[in-house]
């Protein structure tokens, strides 16, 4: 008999990743792509992208398309607009050339990996922020409504606000601390004024989304630095994200004295203590029984997780 395999890919707005597994859950070949942000890259960029990575997993183990048993391609703002639906929906078939696959938002894939597949809740702070969580088979959502007017405590979101700390020290509005020269240097500007130029372009555009978001790593070496401002947008990320992961926890009705599995994923988490010490600190003046554990397993696994327990539950239906 062929060998079939389950895919799992963990799209965002930074880096796609591709994950192929056997039967048993070994992971056997993986890939790392470009951002699968459709609306940053077009629905054809998608296509490429995916194409692309789905046929640089099975050439490493030999395989096509055809040997898949299922897939879950867990993609950035799926979900968020019904008129993209129809194309992100179709874009896999396009890529395997058959119908055993599912799309969904990549929040499924850190749920699914931060947590085994268990009940309980997983909040993503990377380029942007949403939480996901399911309970009895009820699934509940927050956040993650994009980052002109939401993503609180998203890379992106941190990377705005240090700007505008920056904006802020630059004319005095506040005392100049590590975080402005921390600026000045990495964004090596001869004036401060320079930075408009590089966040509004100087070709009439500028910098993507995912690149914004990188400045939240500056943002994060002056709070190591101890600057203030710098700490107070880290412990406001804290605040916000533990407001998203407690309405998800009202709306799967855990109450009482019930205990609500936590877990996290995205770059945003990589700070550790910056983000962690915080959103603990907010998470127990909401509800004193979250259970906040490390991550079981990637996103990307996850994603292949969810992919071998939808074809699981498929199987189960036709029989």
């Amino acid at each position: 008999m062929a060998a079939s395999y389950f895919l799992g890919v963990d799209g965002g707005g930074t880096k796609t990743e591709f994950v192929l597994t056997d039967q048993a859950g070994t992971v056997l070949a993986t890939h790392q792509g470009g951002p699968s942000y459709y609306i940053q890259i077009g629905f054809e960029g998608l296509h490429h992208l995916l194409a692309e990575g789905v046929s640089a997993v099975l050439k490493k183990v030999g395989a096509t398309t055809a040997d898949i048993d299922y897939a879950f391609f867990g993609l950035p703002a799926y979900g968020e607009d019904s008129s993209a639906q129809t194309f992100l929906d179709v874009i896999p078939e396009a890529v395997l050339g058959h119908h055993r696959y599912a799309c969904g938002n990549d929040m499924i894939c850190g749920w699914a990996g931060s947590l085994g597949g268990r009940d309980g809740i997983n909040i993503v702070a990377g380029t942007g922020s949403i939480g996901y969580g399911e309970r009895q088979g009820i699934a509940a959502r927050g956040g993650g409504w994009g980052e002109v007017f939401s993503d609180e405590g998203s890379a992106h979101w941190i990377a705005i606000q240090g700007l505008n700390v920056f904006s802020r020290m630059g004319d005095g509005r506040l005392p100049k601390g590590p975080l402005y020269e921390i600026f000045m240097t990495e964004l090596d500007l001869k004036h401060d004024l320079d930075v408009c130029g590089y966040v509004f372009g100087r070709e009439g555009h500028g910098p993507s989304r995912d690149k914004i978001a990188a400045l939240s790593k500056l943002v994060a070496r002056a709070c190591v630095q101890g600057d203030t401002e710098a700490k107070r947008i880290f412990d406001r990320a804290g605040y916000e994200l533990a407001l998203i992961i407690d309405a998800i926890r009202v709306s799967l009705g855990f109450t009482g004295e019930e205990e609500v599995p936590l877990s996290y994923s995205g770059g945003v988490f990589r700070g550790e203590g910056l983000i962690l010490e915080p959103l603990k600190r907010y998470l127990s003046a909401l509800y004193p029984r979250y259970s906040l554990v490390t991550p079981v397993m990637s996103p990307s696994l996850g994603a292949a997780l969810y992919a071998a327990r939808l074809a699981g539950t498929l199987a189960k239906v036709s029989q």
